[in-house]
C-alpha cells in the first residue's frame, strides 16, 4: 500500500469506530487527524474549539500568516508544502541565541523567553503550543497586557505541571483557540492540528 492508501484506510477506520460525534465537518478533519496521530479516541471527548477557531485559522493561513511553534518537534512536524502556497512561514525561537541568553539572565525558561521573541518579531499569527505550559501562560499574559492578539492559539501542552491548568486558562478566554482538557497533548498533536488546517486551506471540505 502507498502512504496515501494507508492514510485513507486509517481515516476510514477512525470514521467507523468514532461513529456519531458532535463536530462540524471542518472540526472533524482536525479531530480525526489528532486521533490518527495518537491512536487515542479520547480526544473526541476532551477537545475544545472556540466558535471562530477554524474560520480564523483558515483565514490566517490563506493570508500568509506566520506560524510560531514552541518546539522544534512541532515545527518539523508541520507540513510546509500546503503552507508555502500561501506564503506562510513556520518559526520556532526556542534555540535562538538571544532567547537562550535572556532566559539565563532572567533565570526563566527558554519557552517563556521564546514567546517574547515571537511577539516582537511576528506580531499576530498562529501560535502553536504542544509542549511547554510556560509558553501558553506567557502568551496569555501578553494578551491580557494588550501586547499580543493571535489569530489562533493551538494550545496542547502535555504533562503534569500546569499543562491542564494552562489549557483551562486558554479555554476561559475570548481568544480563538483549539485546545483540550486534561494532561494529554504534545507537539505531534499540535502539528497535526496545523496540518489539518493547512490541507483544508488548500482543499476546502
Amino acid at each position: 500500500m502507498t502512504p496515501d492508501e494507508i492514510e485513507g484506510l486509517s481515516f476510514s477506520i477512525i470514521d467507523k469506530e468514532a461513529g456519531q460525534h458532535p463536530f462540524s465537518n471542518e472540526q472533524w478533519q482536525i479531530v480525526r487527524r489528532m486521533i490518527h496521530t495518537s491512536a487515542d479516541f479520547e480526544y473526541i471527548k476532551n477537545i475544545r474549539f472556540h466558535d471562530m477557531a477554524v474560520e480564523n485559522g483558515l483565514a490566517a493561513i490563506r493570508s500568509g500568516t506566520t506560524i510560531v511553534t514552541d518546539t522544534e518537534m512541532a515545527r518539523t512536524g508541520i507540513r510546509k508544502k500546503e503552507l508555502a502556497d500561501f506564503g506562510c512561514r513556520v518559526e520556532c525561537f526556542i534555540n535562538d541565541p538571544e532567547v537562550v541568553k535572556k532566559a539565563q539572565l532572567e533565570k526563566s525558561t527558554r519557552a517563556k523567553a521564546a514567546v517574547d521573541a515571537a511577539i516582537n518579531l511576528t506580531g499576530a499569527g498562529i501560535y502553536v503550543v504542544g509542549n511547554a505550559p510556560t509558553s501558553l501562560m506567557r502568551l496569555l499574559e501578553l494578551v491580557r497586557q494588550g501586547k499580543a492578539a493571535p489569530a489562533l492559539v493551538i494550545g496542547l501542552p502535555v504533562g503534569f505541571v500546569n499543562a491542564a491548568e494552562s489549557k483551562a486558562m486558554l479555554i476561559e478566554t475570548d481568544l480563538p483557540f483549539i485546545s483540550n482538557i486534561g494532561r494529554k497533548g504534545g507537539s505531534n498533536l499540535a502539528a497535526a492540528v496545523v496540518n489539518a488546517l493547512a490541507i483544508m486551506a488548500v482543499n476546502p471540505v
